[in-house]
């Protein structure tokens, strides 16, 4: 079993060496665009979640 585990942190320290890490910059840029668009999503359902929520007190 010990040897099975071992095996496999080895190759896990050899797949991690290959990846291609993004630098700080990227980092950053991608954060603010998932940040913005989460954002902007949330509104977004909410403008919908409100409009729908009216419809429906005035149908029923």
């Amino acid at each position: 079993m010990i040897k099975k585990i071992r095996k496999f942190l080895e190759e896990v320290r050899f797949e991690m060496k290959k990846v291609s890490w993004p630098t700080w910059e990227e980092l950053r840029g991608s954060t603010y665009v998932v940040l913005s668009l989460s954002a902007l999503l949330a509104v977004f359902l909410f403008v919908v979640d409100l409009i729908l929520n009216r419809l429906v007190a005035i149908i029923l």
